[in-house]
């Protein structure tokens, strides 16, 4: 599966299980550990659970099976990671707190000063 057929795959998952404010990030060029990010929220602990395990889920089925996932147990995040594209779902309290959108769109120098506290 390419990178737009996995992307397109994820999108229709969180559209299908009504995952808010869904936001895709290239990446590529600025980490090499993903091509694409894409972050979403859902609006409980048990929705951030189920977005998140279905979307590795409909990847194994469709047959890309995410290398790994965490955050299942807690709820209030969890990342799925499919090799070339990342899906992390949160809370939005937790989504503001991270961020990840104005860490990954920033410049390098911002960036850089920000993960370093400055």
């Amino acid at each position: 599966m390419d990178l737009d057929q996995l992307k397109q795959l994820v999108l229709d998952t969180l559209d299908d299980m009504k995952a808010l404010d869904v936001q895709v990030l290239d990446v590529r060029g600025k980490t090499a550990i993903t091509d694409l990010m894409i972050v979403a929220s859902g609006t409980s602990e048990r929705h951030v659970k189920a977005i998140a395990e279905t979307v590795a889920f409909r990847a194994k089925e469709a047959g890309e099976p995410p290398l790994g996932s965490e955050g299942l147990s807690e709820g209030e995040w969890a990342l799925v990671d499919l090799n070339i594209v990342l899906v992390h779902v949160m809370l939005p309290k937790v989504r503001d707190f991270y961020a990840l959108e104005r860490l990954w769109s920033a410049t390098e120098a911002t960036r850089k000063a920000a993960l370093l506290g400055n």
